[in-house]
């Protein structure tokens, strides 16, 4: 990045408080308002830069369960008083729409009639239900959002579970297998799932799998030589690696007190450094989307939720005041606009899909949650 005057704290905080603005004026009454399907209670897959949905394909469980995060984290936000309403209403959609009640589980999607569409069960949609309902019960303490937190745990140990402390990404709709094998990014999202839900309630069954899961993505995920978590397990063929997943589980592993200076964390602290030198463009402050493993590139897109978790994890870094204050300007500079975000650029940093998921504000609100706890840190220890 070009040189220029040391940040203070009072600087980013200005354009902390932008973006933060940014986000509850325009990006969150998008999704109470346009990008809403009152018929189905639902939100709309994407809407485009004019905020019209975009021609429904299908409705997935997991954008449903992010939105029920994000409104559940909105719940006694003055500034959102629907907030709690529309929370109640994902909730009672996630279990009209898409529980299955002949096999148990979650359904991937229905079709734009409300029938389901893909009928298999994915690791990474059970991950985000586990997720958005441990956040969910911790706003309402409701006894059917807690019991539908234990059905989804359950499934997740019983179906899922390949019997080595990980679990299978993909399994078909009467839980017979796929052959897909365990995948980095739905297990990832399943650690933050297991850190959600003992952050809210005593819960030593949960601890225990947490324990095996980071244990498990240590001995299979993590390329020692290349100081990098990949996608695939270590011997897979094809493999890559993606920055912007090494700074999330950063952020996890660092923020947990139970999984600092685990074996994974360690690893995690040297894949931080490897994505940062080989994956974050200097001059722009552009995060690439993939890695070949060796840290070259293989694809040079920019998506808004790996610069969103760049920002985050460099919350959890010291001295981090200079980037964390460069890191935000990039991502108002070339990801966000008036009207909403720009979901992708390409590796000129020219903007490549404009339409903006209903998923993305899952990033966003878990960044600017960072953030704010950042500046709370910091004047606790003044």
């Amino acid at each position: 990045m070009p040189d220029t005057a040391p940040y203070d704290k009072s600087t980013l905080h200005v354009a902390f408080t932008a973006v933060h603005q940014h986000f509850m004026q325009v990006i969150v009454p998008m999704w109470l308002r346009a990008g809403w399907n009152a018929e189905l209670a639902l939100p709309h897959e994407a809407v485009d830069a004019a905020h019209q949905p975009l021609p429904p394909q299908r409705y997935r469980a997991m954008a449903c369960a992010r939105q029920l995060f994000l409104f559940s984290s909105l719940i006694n936000n003055p500034s959102v008083p629907e907030a709690a309403t529309r929370a109640a209403a994902l909730f009672r959609s996630l279990q009209r729409h898409f529980h299955d009640a002949e096999h148990g589980g979650w359904f991937y999607s229905i079709d734009p009639q409300g029938a389901p569409l893909d009928r298999r069960k994915d690791l990474y949609t059970h991950a985000f239900i586990v997720f958005a309902c441990a956040h969910y019960w911790a706003k309402v303490r409701e006894p059917l959002v807690e019991s539908t937190l234990n059905a989804a745990l359950n499934v997740v140990a019983e179906r899922f579970a390949d019997g080595d402390g990980l679990y299978e990404a993909l399994l078909a709709e009467d839980w017979s297998p796929l052959n897909a094998g365990p995948l980095q990014n739905p297990l990832m999202h399943l650690a933050e799932a297991f850190l959600a839900t003992v952050e809210v309630r005593e819960d030593p069954q949960t601890l225990a799998a947490l324990d095996a899961l980071i244990t498990g993505m240590q001995r299979r995920f993590v390329d020692v030589e290349h100081g990098v978590m990949l996608e695939k397990p270590l011997d897979a063929v094809d493999n890559w690696s993606e920055p912007g997943h090494q700074f999330e589980w950063f952020y996890l592993l660092e923020s947990s007190a139970r999984l600092r200076n685990s074996p994974l964390h360690l690893s995690l602290t040297t894949a931080f450094a490897h994505a940062e030198q080989q994956g974050v463009n200097q001059q722009t402050g552009a995060v690439a989307a993939m890695l070949e493993v060796d840290g070259s590139m293989k694809d040079g897109t920019q998506r808004i939720w790996a610069q969103a978790e760049y920002l985050r994890a460099l919350t959890l870094r010291p001295d981090s005041l200079d980037l964390l204050s460069r890191q935000l300007t990039a991502l108002q500079e070339h990801f966000l606009h008036p009207s909403g975000w720009n979901e992708c650029l390409d590796s000129d940093g020219k903007v490549s899909r404009n339409d903006m998921p209903s998923t993305t504000p899952y990033h966003l609100a878990t960044c600017y949650i960072g953030l704010a706890q950042y500046f709370k840190d910091a004047d606790a220890s003044r």
